[in-house]
């Protein structure tokens, strides 16, 4: 969610806790949306970390949103509180906004698992991507609103998510410093990110199937398999299975850039035992 909305968009998923369950449905609050009074907690159990646990958010600190039984659960519901309870933590799709009325429709059962876990991952991030602004607000000497304004709204229309800043500025300097040129919010940033943001990596494999019948083709597949390991941009190895099978690895800064250089470094593989009389094909590994 972006800093400073106050309501979610229609097919946006959102981490909730569940307040309320009901016959009918369950009420929630929307973690990512607090209402005024809830940003005040906010803002003060971050500025007294020390007395956090007796901070306490209540009923009209988040927005609150709905859920009927009907988007609980695929099928016949006979308990709704098999599938959700008080104080739960939920990712839902929104489904319905009515900004006037206040009114939030959402759905449980349209996010599957894997879209729940990336959901809860981004929303920690994000968390995490807050008290790392706070951070680079001490080292300025400004308040994070004015940060914000200088430049934290700009690097999430640029990077997507601030937290997604904070790992660009630790793969690529530059990045950062061209958005910033000469400001001087940059070296503190930039030294935040280096202090508290370990190098995102995206790991993916798959399977090399190659042969070459010619009395030196186990040297022509060798020499493929080592050159295609000298790649610049990613890192990329190769473990040997059993003949004719050899596991592809590759780590990238993203999935985007891995999914490519695992498809080129394949075709190299392949190309190059080709041109010796031999053939391969490569098994994606989901």
């Amino acid at each position: 969610m972006p800093r400073g909305l106050d309501f979610p968009e229609v097919g946006e998923l959102v981490v909730c806790t569940v307040a309320d369950v009901k016959n009918f449905g369950a009420f929630v609050g929307l973690d990512e949306y607090p209402t005024e009074k809830g940003r005040q907690k906010l803002v003060l159990r971050a500025k007294n970390p020390d007395k956090a646990d007796d901070i306490k958010f209540e009923a009209g600190d988040f927005r609150e949103g709905f859920i009927h039984i009907t988007e609980v659960a695929p099928g016949w519901i006979k308990y709704i509180r098999d599938y959700v309870r008080e104080g739960q933590k939920a990712v839902c799709k929104v489904l319905k906004v009515d900004e006037q009325k206040g009114h939030i429709d959402l759905s449980l059962k349209a996010v599957n698992e894997h879209q729940k876990r990336e959901k809860i991952q981004e929303f920690k991030n994000e968390q995490k991507a807050d008290k790392l602004m706070e951070f680079v607000s001490v080292k300025l000497g400004r308040s994070e609103d004015e940060c914000w304004d200088q430049f934290g709204y700009v690097l999430v229309d640029k990077f997507g998510s601030l937290y997604a800043a904070f790992e660009a500025a630790v793969v690529d300097e530059k990045a950062i410093e061209k958005i910033g040129a000469g400001a001087d919010w940059v070296p503190a940033f930039l030294a935040v990110a280096r202090e508290n943001i370990a190098p995102p990596w995206v790991d993916i494999d798959g399977y090399l199937e190659v042969t070459c019948p010619k009395p030196d083709g186990a040297k022509h597949i060798r020499d493929a398999l080592v050159k295609v390991q000298k790649n610049e941009k990613v890192s990329v190895k190769v473990q040997y299975i059993g003949a004719p099978r050899y596991r592809l690895l590759v780590r990238a800064n993203d999935y985007k850039t891995a999914e490519e250089e695992i498809q080129k470094a394949a075709q190299r593989v392949i190309k190059a035992v080709e041109s010796h009389g031999g053939e391969g094909k490569f098994i994606r590994k989901e």
